[in-house]
């Protein structure tokens, strides 16, 4: 015998779906990159939108992106920076 349940009565067991997030709009993309742009400001603002609550899901997980590819990003530019003085010195 399997145990094989009815799609019925599955369905009355599930939970509902979450609320969809509103769309983020033009403008408010807009001032985000506009953000961006300043040093320091945009650094916090990403901690800030990533991790802090009332955010759009969808807005903290870009800023989640950002700042892992701002990691990575320090992380290679450090390993060429270190490549390139170990080779001047090695000439010199």
């Amino acid at each position: 015998m399997e145990n094989v349940q009815n799609p019925e009565t599955q369905a009355h067991h599930s939970s509902p779906p979450p609320p969809a997030s509103p769309v983020i709009g033009l403008g408010d993309w807009l001032l985000t990159l506009i953000i961006m742009l300043i040093p320091l400001v945009n650094l916090i603002m990403l901690f800030v939108w990533g991790f802090g609550g009332g955010t759009n899901p969808s807005k903290a997980n870009w800023a989640k992106a950002s700042l892992i590819l701002m990691l990575i990003s320090l992380v290679l530019g450090i390993l060429m920076f270190g490549a390139i003085v170990s080779l001047v010195t090695a000439f010199f």
